[in-house]
């Protein structure tokens, strides 16, 4: 998959059909996994906006800042965030195993979500996050989209409402949800994703000068350690 992302609906369409039917060898999730969450935070949704892209990995973080290449429309997130989410992951200090990604991923029109595509392009296997599916029904827990499972519904906290853990890049609906359980901190949203919307939302505020003077995020969430074997 070429590094270069689609400029057209047209182009995105074409890459997303490509992707969706791409051979790629599935990735396997074992404990001690370096996970990675990746968030932009964009100044609106009508058009090219000013966009905050923000990338996590254990206690290293990244924000780039940018222009948008399209407005908000479903379906074709890539166009607008695609580009800049793939800047701040290459801006941390080493790749993730696994990176979530706040999109979908096999949950989509054309079954080639951002969180697929962001993950061919970085060449990292990759799980979507979010809080309803885009297409896909729920079934007995799954996400299901003509038939195939396309994801899974995840609890990440008690008495909180599940999270959607899409299959994506090199992952398939079980194994996105491994990802997203190893992940989940105190919060309903799997921490990697957490700060990095953390992250990319206090740069928008400082840039727009509504945070307070002076005032600079930090990143303190480590992931937990590899159960011991016995």
């Amino acid at each position: 998959m070429s590094a270069v992302w689609p400029r057209t609906r047209e182009d995105l369409e074409r890459a997303q059909r490509e992707l969706a039917l791409a051979a790629s060898e599935p990735w396997i999730f074992r404990p001690g996994a370096a996970i990675g969450g990746t968030f932009g935070a964009s100044a609106g949704e009508d058009g090219p906006d000013r966009i905050w892209a923000a990338a996590v990995l254990g206690p290293a973080s990244a924000v780039v800042r940018g222009e948008t290449g399209a407005p908000y429309e479903a379906g074709y997130l890539a166009l607008r965030e695609g580009e800049w989410l793939e800047r701040a992951v290459r801006a941390l200090p080493r790749l993730p195993d696994v990176l979530l990604v706040n999109a979908t991923g096999r949950d989509h029109p054309r079954r080639a979500g951002l969180a697929l595509h962001l993950g061919a392009v970085l060449d990292v296997p990759t799980v979507g996050v979010t809080d309803r599916p885009l297409l896909a029904r729920v079934q007995g827990g799954g996400l299901v989209l003509d038939g195939e499972a396309v994801g899974l519904l995840v609890r990440t906290r008690p008495g909180a409402r599940p999270v959607c853990a899409h299959a994506a890049w090199r992952t398939d609906a079980a194994t996105a949800a491994e990802v997203v359980r190893a992940a989940a901190g105190g919060s309903r949203t799997p921490e990697p994703i957490r700060l990095a919307r953390f992250l990319a939302r206090s740069a928008r505020a400082i840039d727009e000068g509504t945070a307070p003077p002076g005032w600079q995020p930090r990143v303190r969430w480590q992931p937990p350690p590899p159960p011991r074997l016995a």
